[in-house]
């Protein structure tokens, strides 16, 4: 009786032509990359190359969706990852806060840890400048001068990566900043006007005074090849060895197919030759760290951030 029941089963399905639903292939429908910042900046720019990227592979429509967050930050972009399905089709692009404290800071929709990495892949191109005519040249030199003289900061706020390595840079150097502020923007002009004697700001911001500035050091992990001869503070202090960087992430439950493919568009976006020349023209860089190498690095991240946090408390 089970045998012909069997085949009365089978035959059904022959004559209907229908089986089990057939799961469809990912991407089958328009996907988004969240951008929790206004456009413009250089994890805007690229992302918009990796979703191009992604379009030309698998001929759907892929958009950067920008949700900046205000006095948030960029945790409201990044609770809206969170509450998306885990499919792939809604794909967060984020700065270091979202994955190292971002389920810290009594946020609910982000307790525990959403997200995963799946890559790493833009290092801002951070640096400690000062006006041509400083009586310091170097981080050293700006240390033994800031310890018998009020030298003021300008930065672009109190939590940013930057800001902590520079604030822990000054503490364990034993010296303090005569004064310092945040500013909404930081060039040529906050130098030239004498707003402050030092600023924490990206390099393309000061590449058309680059020539009459000091580049005291770079907040990168490796050189900024603008500037070949200003070392790290990594290589000044390798306890200070954080960066601001950007990565690509997706919720905890996606599945590995889904993020092999959204990783393949992004590796091919970021290595292009026009990521690259970029990459010359404003001093960032951009690489792809895969998911595994990526992961590690929060996790020495959280702890590189708790022990600033602590020096500066």
């Amino acid at each position: 009786m089970r045998k012909f029941l069997t085949t009365v089963a089978a035959a059904a399905v022959l004559a209907t032509g229908f089986s089990t639903p057939a799961l469809a292939e990912y991407p089958e429908k328009p996907v988004q990359f969240i951008v929790p910042w206004p456009p413009g900046d250089l994890e805007d720019v690229m992302t918009r190359m990796i979703a191009d990227e992604f379009q030309k592979m698998y001929g759907v429509p892929a958009a950067v969706v920008n949700k900046p967050g205000g006095g948030g930050g960029p945790f409201p972009g990044a609770i809206e990852v969170a509450q998306a399905p885990a499919d792939g089709y809604t794909i967060g692009s984020f700065v270091i806060g979202v994955p190292v404290i971002g389920h810290k800071i009594g946020i609910p929709e982000l307790a525990p840890a959403k997200f995963d990495p799946l890559g790493i892949f833009i290092t801002y191109p951070f640096v400690l400048a000062a006006a041509g005519n400083a009586p310091y040249s170097t981080m050293a030199e700006l240390a033994a001068y800031a310890k018998t003289h009020d030298v003021a900061l300008g930065h672009f706020g109190a939590p940013l990566i930057p800001t902590k390595v520079t604030m822990a840079f000054a503490k364990k150097q034993g010296f303090e900043w005569g004064s310092e502020a945040a500013y909404d923007n930081l060039d040529c002009n906050t130098l030239a006007s004498g707003d402050a004697d030092v600023i924490n700001t990206t390099l393309q911001l000061i590449l058309p005074c680059l020539d009459s500035v000091k580049v005291l050091a770079s907040i990168t992990s490796e050189r900024i090849p603008l500037t070949p001869n200003t070392p790290t503070v990594g290589e000044i202090d390798p306890a200070l060895g954080m960066v601001l960087w950007n990565g690509l992430f997706v919720r905890k439950e996606t599945p590995q197919d889904v993020r092999d493919k959204i990783i393949a568009a992004a590796k091919a976006a970021v290595l292009s030759d026009r990521a690259q020349e970029l990459a010359k023209q404003t001093g960032g860089s951009f690489y792809w760290e895969d998911a595994a190498a990526s992961a590690k690095h929060i996790e020495k991240d959280e702890a590189e951030l708790a022990a600033v946090n602590a020096l500066l408390e």
